[in-house]
């Protein structure tokens, strides 16, 4: 093989053109010929200036080498026509430019950019056959090792536990209208053995990834999603789309095939589930669980949220008479209590916490209502408990009325937790405002919510003149409530006079 006097184009003795392999592309102008089939190309797009970067590629040649490739906006017009993801081409004269250090989707350290004399051709009846794709996995612990370092995308391979919270067992029901206007899917995807992880589809990718779904005959269980982002998103790891992404199920490329025949020769891989990672709650501001309320979306939520506690609702009642076997709220019949749901007369009532207390922290104010454990885990002490005592404490004179908060309750005031809370369907129609405690969790680190900004978001848009693909906020939500939102300094005011003028 010789070499052109500038030591970058070799030329092969055998042809009349010059043909560079993909290893011996360097950065610098190649006045030389590049073959390969065009795995997929996609817009690049400023996300700040939102303006449009140019035309990026992944382009794989006859050793198997990827490359990224990367046409600039005055030259799209000109090549755009002739570009069809998987055929195969040549490229006449080109610059290597270096690669980028964030986001890249090819190992390879230079990207070829097409330059102003590039000439770009069909390659016809080439007797050298083209890999088709190249694909670059990672695993759980390779995605948790890179989260939030904004380096390489690579590629999640995995079979499906949920699709927007949906099971798999049935066939999945797609809100076409819900999903255009929350831009996204959510999948819960599991990689052979390791931990469930949340995926988040974002716009191309949504849209793939449900006509694809909708044209098996059978409910697909295998996905492959390529070039993804990592982010920690409540403390746990999750994946997200990028323009660059692609989707690929059961049979459609050889990896999803031989996943699938794994699945099937280790069933019970189907049934294993990390619940803590699929459970995992997001972590929000309370102005920003408002704002998720006020965006109008119809689905209830879990999530994690620090405030702490400024008082207790006075005028309503901190517990109800429950079943003893169900803990519906029993109701009284002519000479004893009845259980509506279990159908059941005569039966016995155990006090329960529903208890409303006033909670606050940098973003907003709410009314918390603690329901069964979550006061127990509060307060250390069961309802029936406290309602025992205030009983033997006051003997017959209290038995007529509703037993008063409890100090146990009181004393909580001033104390910061973690509360789970639950966005209800009543709080998405409008119809309350109060916020369901499920469960309090330990305070074992500093709170991440006040550091938010304002935004949850599975994603954070790319910095500077990356890849330049939009990234997609998980929700696009404002942490300056305008109703009811007060500073930190007046809450604590406020706290004080409360509490001086109730002597606690």
């Amino acid at each position: 093989m010789a070499i052109k006097p500038n030591g970058k184009s070799p030329v092969t003795s055998d042809h009349d053109d010059r043909i560079m392999l993909f290893r011996d592309v360097t950065t610098g102008p190649h006045e030389t010929q590049l073959r390969f089939r065009l795995i997929h190309f996609w817009e690049a797009w400023n996300p700040l200036k939102k303006t449009l970067i140019g035309i990026e590629m992944l382009l794989i040649d006859e050793e198997g080498s990827v490359i990224q490739g990367f046409i600039s906006p005055s030259r799209i017009e000109r090549h755009l026509s002739k570009m069809k993801p998987g055929s195969l081409y040549k490229l006449n004269n080109f610059y290597g430019s270096s690669n980028k250090t964030m986001y890249r989707v090819s190992d390879h350290a230079v990207t070829v950019s097409f330059s102003w004399n590039s000439e770009l051709s069909v390659l016809e009846d080439s007797p050298t056959p083209f890999d088709e794709d190249r694909f670059r996995f990672h695993s759980f612990e390779e995605f948790q090792a890179g989260c939030d370092s904004k380096g390489d995308l690579y590629d999640v391979l995995g079979h499906m536990k949920l699709v927007n919270g949906q099971c798999l067992t049935g066939t999945p029901v797609f809100d076409e209208v819900e999903i255009a206007r929350a831009r996204h899917v959510l999948v819960h995807v599991q990689s052979y053995d390791g931990p469930v992880v949340k995926l988040y589809l974002w716009d191309q990718a949504a849209r793939d990834f449900c006509k694809k779904f909708k044209s098996y005959e059978r409910t697909p269980t295998v996905l492959l999603v390529t070039t993804v982002n990592t982010k920690s998103l409540g403390g746990t790891l999750a994946l997200t789309t990028m323009s660059s992404s692609r989707v690929f199920m059961d049979c459609d490329v050889q990896p999803t095939v031989d996943y699938s025949s794994w699945l099937g020769s280790n069933p019970q891989s189907a049934e294993l589930v990390n619940a803590e990672v699929v459970t995992k709650r997001e972590t929000l501001t309370i102005g920003e669980i408002f704002s998720y309320i006020r965006d109008g979306s119809n689905k209830e939520a879990f999530f994690e949220c620090t405030a702490t506690i400024d008082d207790v609702v006075h005028g309503s009642t901190w517990y109800y008479i429950s079943c003893s076997g169900c803990h519906t709220k029993a109701t009284k019949g002519p000479t004893s209590l009845m259980c509506s749901k279990c159908g059941k007369v005569n039966i016995s009532g155990v006090p329960q916490y529903r208890a409303q207390i006033s909670v606050y922290d940098n973003s907003e104010q709410a009314v918390f209502v603690l329901l069964g454990d979550a006061g127990f885990e509060l307060t250390g002490k069961h309802a029936a408990e406290l309602v025992s005592s205030y009983f033997e404490a006051n003997g017959d004179q209290g038995v007529t009325q509703e037993v008063p908060f409890p100090e146990a309750l009181i004393s909580t005031i001033g104390q910061k937790h973690n509360f789970c809370v639950k966005v209800t369907q009543h709080n998405l129609d409008g119809k309350s405002r109060s916020l369901t405690v499920t469960k309090i969790l330990p305070m074992e680190s500093p709170p991440v919510t006040e550091a938010s900004g304002g935004n949850y978001n599975p994603t954070t848009l790319e910095d500077g003149f990356e890849t330049g693909t939009k990234v997609c906020e998980a929700s696009k939500v404002s942490g300056d409530s305008a109703e009811g939102s007060k500073s930190n300094g007046d809450i604590d005011e406020m706290g004080k006079a409360k509490r001086l003028k109730r002597g606690v």
